[in-house]
C-alpha cells in the first residue's frame, strides 16, 4: 500500500484495452512473483516510510477480508487508494465482475510503474497522483460514482489537513449506499472520516503482519449523518 500525502504526478496507465463486456471472461490478473512484490514494497518503504503503511504487502487473509467487507462481487466501479505493489489489486480483480472497473490511485511513481507492469487486466486503470483528487480522476477516466472505495493509505502519518481533505473527497464521490473500506494499523482514519460518513463498523485481521483494523462506512441518504455500517 503506497500512500498519498500530496500530489506528485497525474500520470495514468490503462492496463489492457477497453473494459471487457459483461459476457466476456476477464483476463486473469498477472501473478507477479511474491518475492518481486516484497522487494519492491521494501524499497518503497525505505524511500518513503511515512507514505507506506507496512514493510511487507498484505496477507491473503487480509485480502479476503477486504473483498468480503467491500462486497466486491457486486461492485461495478471500484477505487483503490494506495495499491502499492498490487497484491490487494490482484485479489480485488479476481473477485470483481467481468464488466466492473478498478481505478487504482498511487502516489509513488515507482509503485505505479511496478503495478502497471504486473497487471494485465483490461478492467484496471492505474493513476499516479493524490487521493485528494479522486473526483478528478474518475472524471478523467469517464468512470461513474464508485460503489466502493478501498484505502490502505496510513492516515496516522499524513498531515491532518491532508487526511481531512482525503476523507471529504471520498465522502463526496460515494453515492448513497456506497462503501468506504479502510485497513489501518492505527484508528486515526475514523477521526477524519466519521464526521463525513458517520460511525463505521470495525473488525480486526490478526493474520497479517502487522495485524490490521478494518473500518467500513456506508454512505447514507443525501445529507444524512450518523451511524453507518
Amino acid at each position: 500500500m503506497g500512500h498519498p500525502a500530496h500530489e506528485r504526478r497525474r500520470d495514468s496507465v490503462r492496463v489492457g484495452s477497453a473494459p471487457a463486456p459483461a459476457a466476456a471472461r476477464p483476463a486473469r490478473p498477472s501473478l507477479a512473483s511474491p518475492w518481486a512484490d516484497k522487494r519492491a514494497f521494501l524499497a518503497g518503504f525505505l524511500q518513503h516510510p511515512r507514505e507506506v503503511g507496512s514493510v511487507i504487502p498484505s496477507s491473503p487473509w487480509m485480502e479476503r477480508r477486504l473483498v468480503r467487507t467491500a462486497g466486491l462481487t457486486e461492485a461495478r466501479t471500484v477505487v483503490e487508494l494506495g495499491p502499492g505493489t498490487g497484491g490487494t489489486t490482484r485479489a480485488f480483480l479476481r473477485a470483481m465482475h467481468a464488466d466492473a472497473r478498478l481505478l487504482a490511485i498511487e502516489l509513488s511513481p515507482e509503485f505505479r510503474d511496478h503495478l502497471a507492469q504486473q497487471q494485465l487486466d483490461p478492467r484496471l486503470v492505474v493513476q499516479c497522483g493524490s487521493a485528494e483528487q479522486v473526483a478528478d480522476f474518475l472524471r478523467l477516466h469517464k468512470m461513474p460514482a464508485p460503489d466502493v472505495v478501498i484505502s490502505g493509505i496510513p492516515f496516522s502519518t499524513m498531515p491532518a489537513a491532508v487526511a481531512d481533505r482525503i476523507a471529504a473527497a471520498v465522502a463526496e464521490v460515494l453515492p448513497p449506499g456506497g462503501r468506504f473500506v479502510a485497513y489501518q494499523l492505527r484508528p486515526h482514519v475514523a477521526r477524519f472520516t466519521t464526521p463525513y460518513l458517520g460511525q463505521p463498523s470495525r473488525s480486526l485481521e490478526l493474520l497479517n503482519i502487522p495485524p490490521m483494523q478494518v473500518f467500513c462506512w456506508t454512505k447514507g441518504p443525501a445529507g444524512a449523518r450518523g451511524p453507518q455500517g
